[in-house]
């Protein structure tokens, strides 16, 4: 898929430069103004040079009665936050909000600070800054998306992030969707988004854009509640034998797409991993996927033939 094989290549590079739009940040934030009054907000894989993360909360501050903003940078001191200068030392920001009346965040009311470390979020300074937050909004890499995660769920924090949604299906995160402790945000459009970097944009015409990099299959990930979690998926098919084959290797009938999951059908269905962006836990509940379930040869068939990954569900 267009940019894909540069998102691979930054990862086995270890390199995750995609910086994200602020119009995709306005577009998802716009659905959680509830969850930030009083709030402390980090972005703590985020440099303010190219950051909209900081820019967003900097800038909305006020508007969503934040009580701090923190954000980490790796290998930054420079005060003016829009440039683009190397500096070998990490830092740290925290913006309190607007001092002198015009609602803006100027250089001289953002605090800056020298970290002892690279800024890394894993580093133990970069930890304590994490217990003092209330919600972790960024975009982190996603080479290291299960090590992320798993550090936000050890402190029990809120968080709105964006990772790959091929990380449904790791061992370390689909358990945390089943128990309901992490689940998707709205989304981007096509499940695609275009993010600033310095990698070559293979997109067709129609979907480049200078200076930026397409990449398909990304979401955004949360643990804040929102409306469309509890929205109710309208289901409108029956079931037959022949539209709905069971599987060779396991008790389930096959759902090629989400939108055909019959309403008369009591039994385990396998569905595509593109079912949680309608997942309703008051109306599905999720049995498990090939991993967990230990399926044999570690996904169904049907007829002899392979089928694509499956997360196996019943209607309540």
């Amino acid at each position: 898929m267009a940019g894909n094989k540069n998102l691979q290549a930054a990862n086995k590079a270890k390199k995750d430069e995609f910086y994200t739009q602020l119009v995709d940040i306005e577009n998802e934030l716009r659905h959680y103004r509830e969850h930030f009054r009083g709030k402390t907000v980090l972005c703590n894989c985020d440099d303010p040079r190219v950051s909209n993360f900081f820019h967003y909360f900097a800038y909305a501050f006020e508007q969503l009665g934040l009580k701090r903003l923190i954000t980490t940078c790796y290998k930054n001191q420079d005060a003016d936050l829009f440039s683009r200068h190397d500096r070998e030392q990490a830092i740290w920001l925290e913006y309190l909000g607007d001092r002198n009346g015009n609602r803006v965040p100027d250089a001289d009311e953002i605090g800056i600070r020298p970290l002892q470390g690279d800024g890394d979020f894993r580093s133990p300074e970069c930890v304590e800054l994490l217990k003092q937050a209330d919600i972790v909004v960024t975009n982190p890499p996603f080479s290291l998306f299960r090590e992320y995660v798993a550090q936000l769920v050890k402190y029990d924090k809120k968080f709105l992030i964006i990772g790959n949604q091929n990380a449904i299906t790791y061992k370390e995160i689909f358990p945390l969707i089943m128990q309901n402790k992490i689940w998707l945000g709205y989304g981007f459009k096509g499940n695609a988004g275009h993010f600033i970097s310095h990698y070559e944009d293979i997109a067709t015409a129609g979907d480049h854009k200078e200076g930026m990099i397409r990449v398909s299959g990304v979401t955004w990930f949360t643990n804040l509640e929102t409306e469309k979690r509890h929205e109710e998926l309208i289901l409108y098919k029956k079931y037959t034998p022949e539209e709905y084959p069971k599987y060779d290797n396991y008790d389930a009938i096959n759902v090629n797409k989400t939108s055909e999951i019959p309403a008369d059908y009591d039994g385990v269905m396998g569905v595509p991993i593109t079912f949680l962006d309608k997942y309703n836990p008051e109306q599905f509940e999720i049995i498990g996927n090939e991993y967990s379930l230990n399926i044999e040869k570690g996904c169904g068939y049907i007829n002899g033939k392979r089928m694509y990954s499956r997360i196996f569900i019943k209607r309540k």
